[in-house]
């Protein structure tokens, strides 16, 4: 069982990859377009955090991490319980094209565009929501940065993310 981590997950997976491969999606991108209730926000001060957003021609640069054998079932419901503690993503078997050559399908975790906690804001609207909110896992500013340290460790250049780093730090 493969795993597709793009953001999180790539600094959190929360089990023990057998291995792991830098993957390339098509027709997604990574974006900070969903509303964190729980794990980074509140309902009172939401946060943002990162998902799959579906995009024709777009591409999102992550990771494909695989379950160890015999672990596939309890990986999942792990995965389950944390990523669908709302209905905000969808769970979905995508292809990957790894960065050795091949192709499989992973587990991703996408955004449901239809869902109330699907939103699209400006660069500037995203950094000030991540600068104020704070959920049960911790503050949003802390997910923003363990992200972007890991996708610069893995060489993952996201433009979007780097902007958003200085203008938090400029902020602070």
């Amino acid at each position: 069982m493969w795993v597709f981590g793009y953001g999180s997950l790539l600094w959190n997976p929360g089990f023990e990859p057998a291995e792991e491969v830098l993957a390339h999606l098509d027709d997604y991108h990574r974006s900070f377009c969903m509303l964190s209730v729980h794990h980074r926000g509140t309902e009172e001060e939401p946060g943002l955090v990162l998902a799959l957003d579906e995009q024709k021609g777009a591409s999102c640069t992550g990771l494909a991490l695989r379950a160890k054998e015999g672990e596939e079932a309890e990986v999942l419901a792990y995965l389950r319980e944390r990523e669908l503690i709302s209905s905000a993503y969808l769970e979905r078997h995508v292809e990957l094209l790894l960065t050795d050559g091949r192709r499989l399908a992973a587990l991703a975790y996408v955004i449901d565009p239809a869902h109330r906690q699907y939103v699209s804001f400006d660069l500037e609207t995203q950094a000030e929501m991540i600068a104020r909110a704070t959920g049960g896992r911790g503050p949003n500013v802390e997910y923003l940065r363990n992200t972007a340290a890991q996708l610069d460790r893995l060489g993952i250049h996201d433009p979007d993310m780097d902007w958003l780093v200085a203008r938090l730090s400029e902020m602070r």
